[in-house]
């Protein structure tokens, strides 16, 4: 009896007989889905390669595709690669035994003890948290998070901990992320989030300029009237006239060389004195972190421009 009549070709297994001959035996060659072998003495002429891609394929009763765990971030010392030990209801939800919470208790308390390699990574996880609560405490995003913990973690790496608290640098690695990103924090709106003074952070900071050469943009006068307007709760008349009167001075040059919240408050005050708003000098500077002195200056350096 022929071999095509005993062996019987399934549905799915594509089976293609062509006319090439074995080059060892002279038989005919059988090609599959996968390889190309010699009916006769069995020879494997050519191999399909490994399907390396992501499987993707879908189990029974998972609404996701996807097989793959979390993906690495920088906001934890591990890049997110720890073990998480439950307390009352394991992954299903169901509710735990008294003598299995116990043992999950023993093993987190020992997972507790061995979790750091060294003194360097147990300073790294504390400063990567505190970076991560200041960022929550100011709402900023969570590109600024990450942006901020990577700093961090190029800090530790580059020594600049040394002689430093960690909360400092933590504060620093987050306001150099706004700066980097060009966001009106200021160095006062972060110490008021951190654990450290506002003489500390820039410290951390000036060394952390100097030494990873960051990308900083310049503040911009623009950037902090907005949030300034918000807190004295102006019109939108007047922080409009209060921009274009940054701009104008941005364009004549009076911003070099000064501070920017002193600029803003300025340019404010003048905007809300035109439009008959009460608001005194004391009441400006106080929420710009300026003095009522540097806000008389440059509202009669705004005022000789214009009559300019």
């Amino acid at each position: 009896m022929a071999t095509s009549n005993i062996y019987t070709t399934a549905f799915d297994e594509d089976v293609q007989t062509t006319t090439t001959e074995c080059p060892d035996c002279g038989g005919s060659i059988r090609q599959t889905g996968r390889e190309m072998t010699c009916e006769d003495c069995g020879l494997i002429l050519e191999e399909n390669q490994l399907d390396r891609r992501p499987d993707w394929g879908r189990s029974d009763g998972q609404e996701s595709k996807k097989r793959t765990g979390a993906p690495l971030t920088p906001t934890r010392h591990d890049r997110g690669l720890s073990t998480e030990i439950g307390y009352h209801c394991d992954g299903n939800g169901t509710t735990l035994s008294s003598q299995k919470r116990r043992q999950l208790n023993r093993l987190r308390r020992e997972q507790s003890r061995a979790q750091w390699q060294s003194k360097a990574e147990r300073n790294l996880a504390y400063g990567l948290g505190e970076a991560r609560r200041i960022v929550a405490h100011l709402g900023l995003a969570k590109s600024i998070r990450d942006q901020a913990c990577a700093l961090f973690r190029q800090a530790q790496s580059e020594g600049l901990c040394h002689g430093r608290s960690l909360e400092a640098v933590a504060a620093a690695s987050v306001y150099a992320a706004t700066r980097c990103n060009g966001l009106g924090r200021s160095r006062a709106e972060i110490t008021a989030s951190a654990r450290c003074d506002q003489g500390r952070l820039t410290n951390a900071y000036d060394a952390m300029n100097i030494d990873l050469e960051l990308p900083t943009q310049p503040i911009s006068v623009i950037d902090r009237i907005p949030k300034l307007a918000t807190e004295l709760k102006v019109p939108d008349r007047v922080r409009r006239r209060a921009v274009e009167l940054a701009q104008q001075a941005s364009e004549a040059g009076l911003t070099i060389g000064r501070r920017p919240s002193g600029v803003a408050a300025g340019c404010l005050y003048l905007a809300a004195e035109r439009a008959g708003l009460c608001l005194t000098q004391h009441q400006i500077a106080d929420t710009a972190g300026t003095s009522p002195n540097t806000l008389r200056n440059r509202r009669d350096e705004l005022l000789e421009l214009d009559a300019c």
